[in-house]
């Protein structure tokens, strides 16, 4: 375990300065993404993703020896995972629920990964299964809902918002596993804390939305959603506090909303987003501005499937 996670599971925040240093390795790695409204589909991996893989088991190379690292993932996470992988020469297994996107399996298994499909599509049994594996010798669990290092990396995105738009009023993040809207938020508030930090999930996956507004865990029974990149059921305590101190409004958007947004993206913006990555824009559209005349929307990911894009499309 590494000293920053070592230190407590009561704060995973990183400074500014481990942001900074995270900020320049990954600077080694692929340019800055542009700023349109904010992409993160420009990277290896078609997510964001791939900046907390990297920086996460770097650092974790540094402390010893690792032949393997594994995790599990809806996809891109997992994708991230093989190709940090691959970028630094150890093998990969990424544990994934079964009938997942075929558009992020794919990305993995193109990246050399070996590849463990759970027999259902529940993603806390892939999890169960890739902790079991990782207790072997050498072999590390980058798990990127608790992982302390690794949340730098997401961080990142946070600083070059800020330099490229520094009158930024308001960022509005896609909230899965919450280490993407947790690492933009601890450097945003850092930075600059007057900008406010509003978290977009899926109605149909509202586990953080619920935690954050009743300030404690709040579990779903179900988180049957589109938006992969979104299908958290059972939150992380350290997460939902992290969440809460640092996140000024968290709104929910609908499958229709999501599928909208997507639509508009491609055909306005010529964006290719994922449900995950188009939630943002999701949530602009649903609640108008009000939010300052300065917006960054965070477009997380593009791997979406076909089925997907044919029901965008057709969604107008």
């Amino acid at each position: 375990m590494s000293s920053a996670a070592s230190a407590g599971a009561a704060q995973i925040r990183p400074s500014i300065s481990a942001i900074r240093e995270a900020q320049k390795f990954l600077a080694e790695k692929f340019a800055r993404t542009r700023l349109v409204a904010k992409l993160e589909t420009e990277l290896p991996t078609g997510s964001f993703k791939v900046r907390g893989a990297l920086w996460g088991l770097a650092q974790r190379m540094k402390q010893g020896e690792v032949r393997e690292v594994v995790t599990f993932s809806t996809g891109n996470h997992g994708a991230a995972v093989a190709y940090a992988a691959k970028e630094f020469g150890i093998r990969a297994r990424i544990f994934l629920p079964a009938n997942c996107n075929p558009v992020k399996r794919g990305r993995i298994a193109a990246l050399g990964a070996a590849i463990v499909e759970s027999g259902g599509g529940d993603l806390a049994y892939a999890f169960k299964l890739a902790a079991e594996y990782a207790k072997q010798p050498e072999v590390y669990f980058l798990n990127d809902a608790t992982d302390a290092d690794l949340l730098a990396g997401p961080a990142t995105i946070g600083c070059e918002i800020l330099e490229q738009l520094p009158e930024t009023t308001a960022i509005f993040v896609p909230m899965g596993d919450t280490a993407l809207i947790r690492g933009i938020a601890a450097a945003a508030k850092q930075i600059a804390p007057q900008v406010k930090i509003i978290g977009v999930q899926a109605e149909r996956a509202p586990a953080y939305y619920l935690s954050w507004k009743e300030d404690r865990v709040v579990s779903t029974e179900t988180c049957d959603t589109i938006a992969d990149g979104l299908a958290t059921q059972t939150p992380e305590a350290a997460n939902v506090r992290d969440v809460k101190s640092l996140v000024d409004d968290v709104v929910l958007v609908s499958e229709e909303q999501m599928l909208q947004a997507i639509e508009a993206l491609l055909l306005e913006e010529h964006v290719l987003a994922e449900p995950a990555g188009a939630a943002s824009t999701a949530a602009l559209l649903k609640s108008g501005s009000g939010c300052g005349d300065h917006v960054a929307l965070v477009v997380s990911g593009a791997n979406i499937s076909r089925e997907v894009l044919k029901r965008a499309i057709g969604s107008a």
